[in-house]
């Protein structure tokens, strides 16, 4: 909390952080402390407080903000200021350095953290990133690698070690996701739908059963996960869903047709929704089943602008039973669980798009660190400076909306908008920047020789799938305009 604290002439901006139980802090906070007698009068202000509370609180200072929260300024200068007088009142900012005071704002990953994305940066270096023109080429889905990120627990990067994962925490998964998809977008939206659209939704809707049966072979990469909501006519509206799952004596008989799966061909494990109450239109009737890959049929591999090395399939379920335990979450209430889904795969689809971008960067500003023309490098034109400058600023910009919207999920915070702010920014940034990429390359750019023509086919798909562009402005709009309720009714 930061509280203005003004003794006129004088003002001091006291940077108060909760206390943590050490004595010293409170100690150091008592220094501080005013009385409801001092003169000339003391007048406290709270941003975005009533004025009200402002008032109680400047009488109450030393009472309760000695209780409750720690002074993290200059004792001294707090002495001082105390004592001081109108002609030595001349403090200025400067006294308070950045090892005199604390933040709560970190920037800066864990140790942990890093750990984990070095170690996937090794990885994606070494297996990935050699092979990923070839894979491109050859629509190759290169099934030996997600072999390799399941022993290195990397499938189940944030699932707790007592379901087969590595225990990370969210944030340590999306930096995983980047550098995955840094090296190749397919292996990155693979483990993307894997863990955030199929894993992670049966840990936080499933019963106990459900996550002891079905989580680890997911989690240990002996599965492949896949999220089966889309249909030819049931898109960014996803209630008009038209597959429909009927009672059928212990259990339930599924039939439709889903389309635009991600791992559709490959996976073993489906989240797939159906409309359970075939009376009820639009999103109230639907409910989330778990399938097995024996329940569906492929019918159909999609050729896409980009992705190769991802598998996207159409599939139908043809009158698959499945039992009673197979229903994820409570009967009816399925479309809860899809969009709390979309939610968490947005943070992670944005951190694909940061990684795309990042590459493209990459590999522009090596080159005009190099190419040369009218006698010096292009990197020493100013039009070429300027683009690679604007690049790195949005793409630094874009990583910190990603990496606050995993700390607010990893604090079990609403994430609706934040991972929607998160993927709106970044999959503009992708698109933008992987053009500029190619911009800077000059024809070389637009040749297969150079990796930004197929990081700029990558990208165009970060601002479609998890919701579009236009979606993600809709749900922002909708949060920041208090319409949640409204809308979902």
């Amino acid at each position: 909390m930061n509280v203005a604290v003004a003794r006129s002439p004088l003002t001091v901006i006291v940077v108060m952080r909760p206390a943590h139980g050490s004595a010293l802090l409170n100690a150091t906070a008592s220094l501080c402390d005013v009385s409801r007698t001092s003169t000339p009068g003391w007048m406290t202000r709270a941003f975005g407080a009533k004025s009200r509370a402002a008032r109680s609180l400047s009488f109450a200072l030393s009472a309760r903000l000695h209780a409750r929260a720690t002074a993290a300024g200059d004792v001294a200068a707090c002495a001082e200021l105390t004592a001081a007088t109108a002609s030595t009142a001349a403090i200025t900012i400067s006294r308070l350095t950045t090892s005199q005071y604390s933040s709560e704002v970190d920037f800066e990953p864990t140790a942990e953290q890093k750990e984990v994305q070095a170690l996937a940066r090794d990885f994606a270096r070494q297996e990935i990133e050699p092979h990923a023109a070839d894979w491109d080429r050859d629509h190759h889905f290169p099934r030996e690698v997600f072999a390799k990120l399941a022993e290195l627990g990397l499938m189940g990067a944030c699932v707790p070690e007592e379901y087969g994962g590595a225990g990370t925490d969210f944030l340590s998964y999306i930096l995983v996701l980047e550098e995955l998809s840094r090296a190749d977008a397919g292996v990155g939206v693979t483990v993307a739908v894997h863990t955030s659209a199929a894993t992670l939704p049966i840990l936080a809707f499933g019963t106990e059963e459900q996550r002891a049966r079905f989580v680890p072979p997911l989690a240990r990469g002996e599965h492949l996960g896949a999220f089966a909501l889309t249909e030819a006519d049931s898109g960014s509206d996803a209630g008009a869903l038209r597959t429909r799952a009927e009672p059928d004596g212990d259990g339930w008989k599924i039939t439709g047709a889903k389309q635009w799966i991600t791992n559709g061909r490959y996976a073993g494990t489906f989240l797939l929704f159906a409309r359970t109450d075939l009376d009820t239109a639009g999103a109230r009737g639907v409910s989330a089943f778990i399938l097995d890959a024996d329940h569906v049929r492929i019918t159909r591999d999609e050729e896409k602008l980009g992705l190769n090395s991802s598998a996207t399939n159409d599939l139908v379920v043809e009158g698959a039973f499945v039992e009673r335990d197979r229903l994820l979450h409570d009967e009816n209430k399925g479309f809860r669980v899809a969009m709390q889904t979309l939610d968490g795969g947005r943070i992670g689809i944005a951190a694909q798009a940061v990684g795309i971008a990042q590459a493209a960067y990459d590999v522009a500003r090596e080159y005009a660190k190099q190419r040369h023309t009218f006698g010096k490098r292009i990197s020493e034109h100013q039009a070429i400076q300027f683009k690679l400058a604007d690049m790195a600023t949005e793409i630094d910009a874009a990583r910190l909306l990603v990496h606050r919207a995993a700390t607010l999920k990893d604090r079990g915070e609403p994430v609706t908008e934040a991972g929607a702010k998160a993927k709106l920014f970044a999959s503009s940034v992708a698109q933008r920047h992987t053009g500029e990429a190619i911009q800077i390359l000059g024809g070389y750019g637009y040749t297969k020789e150079f990796p930004v023509e197929r990081y700029y086919r990558d990208a165009k798909i970060t601002e479609i799938y998890e919701g579009t562009s236009e979606i993600q402005r809709l749900v922002i709009a909708r949060s920041i305009l208090g319409m949640q309720q409204r809308a979902t009714a």
